[in-house]
């Protein structure tokens, strides 16, 4: 007996030993994920992967001059410009050229393909005339905008440039509160820089933004990081660092990234659009939790059937939340079978979707649950794809009045009608030699004015440009032109 219980022994002790090889194995085969349990974790991997892909980014804006209203002293006035002095003895306002300063800045970008797509921040390159790109082996390029979107801060630059580094898209959906992520910038002019921490919260609004669903982190994010990786252990792009929250604005433990979620539906519709195709559900509302509190702060009991979700404030009457029977007072508790507890969830699943997509929505109204179907519309309420006019949509050439034109009309500023050929002016009865001033309340003194308003405007809500203006007789003229007719 005692034989065959030494034989036993040894051959458990065998199984023993080829088990924890076969662990041992398993661990050290699965890659630069595996981490044992209780050890450091070791992220070097991931900074090796993201370093190369992480640029610099120069922003430049060049000195202007621009005309603006400014008070009148009659004083200094009569010193400087004795002239001006009598010709307006009672100071008032009255119009001066100023140069304005070389603008220049920094910040960071993310290469996202071989041939040189790079993200970033669209606080990084709004307004840019010049952006230089430096990759961490110091070469450099001029880089071209390809489009921009204000309302998730993210933008889509280009260099001209073969088998750069660049960074694999990880999933951010798949990010675990405390899971280890590294950040990768260039704060303070360094070159590029890692810090670590781990995923602190998901889904963050901090209504910085018209649509976040922020990623909060631990790893230090400062001035300079703006448009840097978040990176996971696998070395993967997770998010687009954009912001930092401190009273001080040194870094206090919070840094924001935006989700590659949100970023993969911008890059891809600005790479086919030229602006984001942004479905709407047509409701306006907050986190169901604020509202509840807000309530009790004016001594009001409320009894929703639940404390997470996202309550419906308004409902516009033609869009999609409409159509699926949603009311005031209503919350949405699940998208497409996924559970929502508040806004920023909400957002981030909407930031993927298209004008046209269907969404199963289910909400709540007297405690009971309701689910409905629905097609979502753009912002002008149709399921069309929207991209944003140049110039041809007037059919018409223009130019700056000239001084003569200034002295002879009494204005200061202008954008002469020269040409009208088939087009939205033409449908509008603007003939040659109208003189644009304004155009949705906003001053046209140069070309560049009239393309920023045309661009806005076709994308916007109500794709109408209300123009003001004057004849070469001195009579003013007003117009709506409509950018959407066939």
């Amino acid at each position: 007996m005692k034989k065959y219980s030494n034989y036993l022994l040894a051959a458990f002790c065998i199984i023993a030993m080829a088990i924890s090889a076969g662990t041992f194995y398993k661990v050290n085969a699965a890659g630069p994920a595996a981490q044992i349990a209780g050890q450091p974790v070791d992220l070097t991997y991931a900074a090796e992967k993201a370093l190369p892909a992480v640029v610099h980014i120069k922003y430049v804006q060049n000195s202007k001059v621009q005309t603006i209203e400014v008070q009148g002293d009659p004083f200094s006035d009569f010193f400087s410009d004795p002239f001006g002095f009598f010709g307006n003895p009672q100071g008032g306002t009255r119009k001066r050229q100023v140069q304005t300063p070389k603008k220049e800045a920094t910040g960071s970008g993310v290469i996202i393909s071989p041939d040189g797509y790079i993200v970033t921040n669209n606080h990084v390159v709004e307004g840019a005339d010049e952006l230089t790109v430096t990759l961490n082996d110091n070469r450099e390029f001029s880089a071209r905008i390809i489009g921009t979107d204000k309302t998730t801060d993210l933008a889509l630059i280009k260099v001209d440039g073969k088998n750069l580094p660049c960074l694999n898209i990880g999933d951010s959906e798949k990010l675990k509160v405390g899971e280890w992520v590294i950040a990768v910038g260039n704060p303070f002019g360094l070159n590029n820089t890692v810090t670590a921490g781990i995923i602190s919260a998901k889904a963050r609004s901090l209504g910085a933004n018209g649509l976040e669903s922020f990623i909060q982190t631990d790893a230090a994010i400062n001035q300079g990081n703006s448009g840097g990786a978040l990176v996971n252990t696998q070395g993967e792009l997770v998010g687009i660092n954009a912001m930092l929250y401190s009273p001080t604005g040194s870094y206090s433990g919070y840094g924001f990234a935006i989700p590659t979620t949100i970023m993969n539906k911008v890059v891809d519709d600005l790479k086919k659009y030229g602006s984001v195709q942004r479905a709407l559900l047509g409701i306006q509302g907050g986190d169901v939790l604020n509202y509840i509190n807000s309530k009790k702060d004016k001594g009001e009991d409320v009894d929703l059937g639940t404390n997470e979700g996202v309550y419906v404030a308004k409902v516009d009457d033609d869009g999609a939340g409409a159509s699926a029977g949603l009311k005031e007072g209503d919350v949405i508790v699940s998208v497409d079978d996924k559970k929502i507890t508040k806004m920023a969830e909400l957002q981030e699943i909407m930031a993927s979707k298209r004008p046209g997509d269907k969404l199963t929505l289910t909400y709540m109204r007297d405690k009971k649950k309701t689910t409905k179907t629905v097609t979502l519309k753009n912002e002008q309420g149709t399921t069309a794809v929207v991209k944003p006019a140049d110039l041809d949509v007037l059919g018409g050439n223009f130019r700056e009045i000239t001084a003569d034109q200034k002295k002879q009309l009494n204005i200061s500023y202008g954008l002469e009608v020269i040409k009208v050929n088939n087009g939205a002016l033409k449908n509008a009865n603007i003939t040659r030699g109208f003189i644009i001033q304004k155009i949705n309340d906003e001053s046209m003194k140069t070309i560049d004015d009239l393309q920023k308003i045309v661009k806005a405007a076709s994308t916007s809500k109500d794709p109408v440009l209300y123009v003001q203006g004057i004849y070469p007789t001195g009579k003013k003229g007003y117009f709506a032109v409509p950018l959407n007719e066939e």
